[in-house]
């Protein structure tokens, strides 16, 4: 069993987290075989992805956690 996660929330009020779209309790794991996997996954998801326009953020929080 993969230990090593990334626990994926959206932040209080965002609009993604109405009832007719991802709902208030939504969220999303990733899980890895180490730490150091996790980590490095980790520091990649923090940075907006290439294909964003400058000035757009992505609404999400992320969160380690282990098993």
């Amino acid at each position: 069993m993969k230990r090593y996660g990334i626990r994926v929330t959206l932040p209080e009020g965002d609009t993604l987290s109405a009832g007719h779209l991802l709902g208030e309790n939504w969220e999303q794991f990733r899980w890895f075989d180490s730490a150091r996997e996790r980590d490095r996954m980790f520091e990649e998801m923090r940075r907006p992805p290439p294909y964003y326009r400058r000035g757009d953020v992505a609404t999400q929080v992320l969160e380690k956690v282990e098993r």
